[in-house]
């Protein structure tokens, strides 16, 4: 079996998660904000921007600017993982571009990501996110316990 399989689904699965608690926030979450958890609220929002709001894009140029970006560097994520021949690696290189492609996908049609996931803890909240930013977040992490894992092994 080609080892890169397994990796494909956890992007599918990813993309397919975000997709569908994208739409259900914007079916059921309209105006309203539903607590879950004491330090956990689902509220709908959007984001014009890169991650957590940076580098907002208001109009057609910011909006072909992050699309291309996205795009860019989801191709290179898309190599690297396709280089890739260590397991926890590739499942790094996998979630963050899952994440990348459903984030891609949503901000297409109107220029926004759906964001819902409201993180709060003494009045102070967190900027609104997504699966598929934690998809992206979990990636991360991987990657760099992957690397450090990778760097031990190496010593003698």
């Amino acid at each position: 079996m080609n080892p890169r399989i397994p990796s494909i689904f956890l992007m599918l699965i990813i993309i397919g998660a975000d997709t569908s608690t994208k739409e259900a926030a914007l079916l059921y979450l309209e105006g309203q904000v539903v607590p879950v958890l004491p330090m956990l609220n689902l509220t709908l929002g959007f984001n014009r921007g890169v991650s957590f709001g940076l580098l907002s894009a208001d109009g057609p140029a910011g909006w072909w600017g992050l699309v291309l970006l996205t795009f860019v560097v989801s191709m290179f994520v898309g190599w690297l993982w396709y280089r890739s021949r260590r397991p926890l690696e590739r499942f790094a290189y996998a979630a963050i571009l899952g994440g990348a492609l459903g984030n891609l996908a949503d901000r297409l049609p109107d220029g926004a990501v759906t964001d819902f996931i409201d993180l709060h803890a003494g009045g102070w909240h967190f900027p609104t996110f997504n699966l598929a930013d934690v998809a992206i977040s979990i990636g991360v992490v991987l990657l760099f316990v992957s690397s450090v894992f990778d760097l031990s092994s190496r010593r003698t």
